[in-house]
């Protein structure tokens, strides 16, 4: 038989009512009293049942992952998505996700959200995370929100890592190699994405005394389609760059299929990076050098996060991850033989 509440209770020491405050997010136990209940929660795989919680309580115990533009970055997203789960287990909440529809008022458009769905966090990627009236909105709505990499100190939670020295770091790689035509497909512009790659790119090329060339720089929005886009103009230039960094893994697999639709080969005529270490990255052959951003863990963190701000509204937190720079077979020395 599944594990009840009162078996929870038993197993902990404690009356059901205790386990029922931990289970709804009250701030009124004892941390030691919270880590037993949690660990015995875990022992005996204690699933609550949050539709009859909900009603009981009239709590929708939902945590919502908002985001648009789903033909980009999905990889991105289903891994963030599946360290959100991660985070809810143990825990009466659930998350989901839902695509940010586009709308004229995107106030109206929230009111609308949190009014349907009645979601008790949000947790906000790029471009969302840095949407100004949208936080504003959510602090009168006092719905929690924890966000990732936003450029807003006004986010109270806030999880990433320093993307603009990863993205130069995986540059100086390309330009340690011998590179110095290096290109870039950017992210869809107003993304923080944009703004940090590009201008890690940037620090890059300066550091080395390499002159910047925009028109090596071109603009894509984080699908496939646009790093083929993007690597077919890039390509067709008189002097075509020996190597380019695209600003996430799904664009430079596009960049590398424009490559070889061109009868090039990958790192001998053409060195090709990207960013994210999706699994898309190991896929691919050669396997694609990249940096890795630890998504699941960020998904983790900002749902754990979320919900520690439920039992404490005036918590503040910004969290920054360590990255890794991935080597792999897809970047080489220029005209490598």
């Amino acid at each position: 038989m599944p594990a009840r509440i009162e078996d929870v209770a038993a197993h902990a020491g404690v009356s059901t009512k205790t386990v029922s405050r931990v289970l709804n997010g009250q701030p009124s136990v004892r941390a030691n009293l919270r880590t037993r209940i949690e660990a015995s929660i875990r022992a005996l795989n204690y699933v609550p049942n949050p539709a009859a919680r909900g009603l009981a309580g009239n709590r929708s115990y939902l945590v919502a992952l908002l985001y648009d533009n789903p033909a980009a970055g999905s990889s991105y997203i289903m891994e963030l998505i599946v360290g959100m789960l991660q985070a809810c287990r143990g825990t009466p909440y659930n998350a989901v996700l839902h695509p940010y529809e586009v709308a004229d008022d995107l106030i109206a458009w929230i009111d609308n959200f949190v009014a349907t769905h009645r979601p008790e966090a949000l947790v906000l990627v790029p471009p969302h995370a840095s949407n100004a009236k949208l936080l504003q909105r959510l602090d009168e709505l006092d719905i929690r929100y924890s966000t990732i990499s936003s450029r807003l100190q006004q986010s109270r939670i806030d999880i990433g890592f320093d993307e603009r020295k990863a993205a130069a770091d995986i540059v100086e790689h390309l330009i340690s190699l011998g590179h110095r035509r290096i290109a870039h497909v950017t992210g869809l512009k107003g993304h923080g994405a944009y703004t940090w790659r590009l201008s890690g790119y940037r620090d890059a090329l300066r550091k080395a005394g390499i002159a910047y060339d925009e028109s090596l720089v071109v603009e894509g929005d984080f699908t496939f389609a646009s790093g083929a886009v993007g690597a077919r103009a890039l390509l067709d230039r008189r002097r075509a760059p020996t190597a380019i960094f695209a600003a996430n893994d799904d664009m430079a697999c596009g960049v590398v299929r424009e490559a070889y639709e061109r009868g090039l080969a990958i790192p001998d005529d053409l060195s090709v990076c990207g960013f994210d270490d999706t699994p898309v990255s190991q896929l691919i052959s050669p396997g694609l050098t990249t940096v890795r951003q630890p998504c699941r863990d960020i998904g983790c963190l900002a749902v754990e996060s979320v919900l520690q701000s439920i039992r404490d509204p005036a918590m503040r937190q910004r969290i920054r991850l360590p990255y890794q720079v991935q080597l792999r077979a897809s970047a080489a020395k220029p005209g490598k033989s």
